[in-house]
């Protein structure tokens, strides 16, 4: 909306389908991730694919607004039937402190195929979340979901 005034001051609110947009602020239309995972080496939307995982950080203020964040990229991004905590405070029960027992998953936060939400390791940035998305069309995928299965990385 854009904010015009009337010869007496008066605020007259125009309709957004008015104001035109040029064609340098138009976008492309956006394609979920798990419809169309990054290939590798491709940055998007400001996190980085490596044609298997897809990395990202949202940090906020706050933790529940770095939360609020990671559940509105997971909807628009094709992965709203994958059951995560209701808020950030039952996020919090997921941020283990790191013990020398063995664990399935090492990294702290919460764990389902095919995300991985995870508290940030560094402590400066402790409101901070670190998404993981993982390309479920991949050979093998809940293999190597689970770390059952490891791959080697090709030497470049």
């Amino acid at each position: 909306m854009s904010i015009e005034y009337d010869e007496f001051g008066f605020i007259i609110e125009v309709p957004a389908t008015s104001i035109s947009v040029g064609p340098e602020l138009e976008s492309e239309p956006l394609v979920p991730i798990r419809s169309a995972f990054p290939a590798a080496g491709v940055e998007y939307l400001g996190g980085k694919s490596d044609g298997w995982e897809y990395r990202t950080v949202f940090a906020g203020g706050r933790l529940s607004t770095s939360y609020e964040m990671v559940v509105s990229f997971l909807r628009e991004h094709g992965y709203e039937d994958v059951p995560i905590p209701l808020d950030a405070e039952a996020l919090k029960l997921f941020r283990r402190q790191r013990t020398p027992q063995l664990q399935l998953f090492p990294e702290r936060g919460y764990v389902h195929n095919p995300i991985k939400i995870l508290f940030h390791t560094d402590s400066r940035m402790r409101n901070a979340l670190v998404l993981c998305l993982y390309n479920e069309q991949v050979e093998n995928h809940l293999l190597r979901f689970h770390g059952v299965l490891k791959t080697t990385k090709k030497p470049s």
